[in-house]
């Protein structure tokens, strides 16, 4: 794993998750006590949890550990997170809580939709009730120094989707709230597996450009700045992308006419599929299932663009 200082009082790590570097980072704040923000899943967690012993992190100065949602590449670690830093709270959306205290359901449906994928992001443990804390919009995790995060509820990718303002650094954690940042060639790709809503992700988008950030911090992955232009300019694509399978669901067209045309109207799909083909961190598939995601929420709600 790699460890990064991207401020003066955020790491970020690359937890490499079965071995692929630049796929899930996990970001460490440090003022009075120590914030982590998105774990990624539990068979990359001992990375994470090497990277805070190397930066000399006690097992009783965490006090949030905080993701973005559950799903296991982003949440799939925090039981060994919280059994090393017994004061920590978990910090996630209430829709959520349930299925990190029997996460039983969130695996099989995992299994389901991602298959071998999952399994080597692994099975993710229940969290005791008492160490979680239900997240609310608007609410501040102050960890001294002058470091806080406000949480920001971004829904549409997810129903359980948060996302964090850090002031001291202007800064947003996006989670999966703003796409797949391809940090290499500085690009960014939908992540808008179904149930995506639409409506939800944009005005979750406008919710983060309101607060005018100079930097975004992708999970999936790194640090990026032009942040304003890089939030327009995914609610631009997302929208393109909905205009694109509407017309194609007119016109009685497949799903994977709708690849096509995305693919032929959207220079960055061609951008990050030319790069799929020699890095691990986006494929084919995971475009595909960003594709359907869109279509399905089309069909079912339509669009006015």
């Amino acid at each position: 794993m790699t460890v990064v200082k991207v401020d003066k009082h955020i790491c970020m790590v690359d937890v490499e998750v079965a071995g692929v570097r630049n796929f899930v980072a996990s970001y460490i704040l440090r003022g009075e006590k120590t914030a982590i923000v998105e774990t990624g899943p539990i068979s990359s967690v001992h990375n994470l949890l090497h990277s805070l012993e190397e930066l000399n992190i006690k097992a009783d100065e965490v006090s949030y550990v905080a993701v973005s949602h559950i799903h296991i590449d982003h949440a799939g670690g925090v039981g060994p997170v919280l059994r090393r830093f017994p004061k920590a709270k978990l910090v996630v959306h209430e829709r959520g809580v349930p299925h990190l205290i029997n996460p039983e359901k969130l695996w099989q449906q995992t299994r389901f939709v991602l298959g071998l994928v999952a399994e080597a992001y692994g099975k993710p443990e229940p969290v005791p009730p008492d160490r979680i804390m239900e997240a609310q919009d608007g609410m501040v995790l102050d960890v001294g120094g002058g470091v806080a995060l406000k949480v920001l509820e971004t829904v549409g990718h997810a129903p359980h989707h948060l996302s964090y303002y850090e002031p001291l650094s202007n800064s947003i954690f996006t989670g999966d709230a703003a796409g797949m940042y391809l940090n290499d060639i500085d690009i960014v790709v939908p992540t808008t597996p179904a149930p995506f809503r639409l409506d939800m992700a944009l005005a979750s988008l406008e919710k983060m450009a309101d607060l005018n950030p100079s930097t975004l911090y992708y999970t999936h992955f790194g640090k990026a700045g032009n942040a304003l232009e890089k939030l327009q300019a995914y609610a631009k694509q997302l929208r393109l992308w909905a205009s694109i399978a509407k017309e194609a669901l007119e016109r009685g067209q497949s799903l994977d006419m709708i690849r096509q045309k995305i693919i032929e109207r959207d220079e960055t799909v061609k951008k990050a599929l030319e790069y799929a083909k020699v890095h691990r961190v986006f494929s084919e598939t995971a475009f595909a299932v960003s594709v359907s995601g869109i279509f399905e929420y089309v069909k079912n709600f339509g669009i006015s663009l």
